[in-house]
């Protein structure tokens, strides 16, 4: 009796519990090796770019900075995004270019102004 209480119990919850629907542009994170279009990336950074001067991590200057180049390079774990914008309003020269990087298929990776 018991054994049949709890797999009721189980088969009940697995029925009931809500699907789990992932929405691959909604939040920037990706299942699987599919490669990631330029579009997808680009907006990507942008919403990574803005996430990151909401936090504080980054000058409010860098809100509306453009997109200055998108290329797909060899990283430490294969194909990587590289996705860079440049700020001229940032004092430190070496601080004027942002750099974004995000896996093939599009999920991110780091954020840094080195380029590596």
């Amino acid at each position: 009796m018991k054994a049949l209480f709890t797999i009721s119990t189980l088969v009940s919850t697995l029925f009931a519990a809500p699907a789990a629907v992932a929405d691959a542009g909604g939040n920037c994170h990706f299942h699987g090796s599919k490669p990631a279009t330029e579009a997808v990336v680009t907006d990507c950074a942008a919403k990574r770019k803005a996430a990151l001067v909401k936090a504080g991590k980054l000058d409010a200057s860098w809100q509306a900075v453009p997109q200055d180049k998108l290329e797909l390079i060899d990283g430490k774990k294969g194909k990587e995004w590289k996705v860079s914008f440049k700020n001229p309003a940032v004092a430190d020269a070496g601080k004027q270019t942002l750099y974004i990087f995000f896996s093939q298929p599009g999920n991110f990776i780091v954020a840094n102004h080195t380029g590596q």
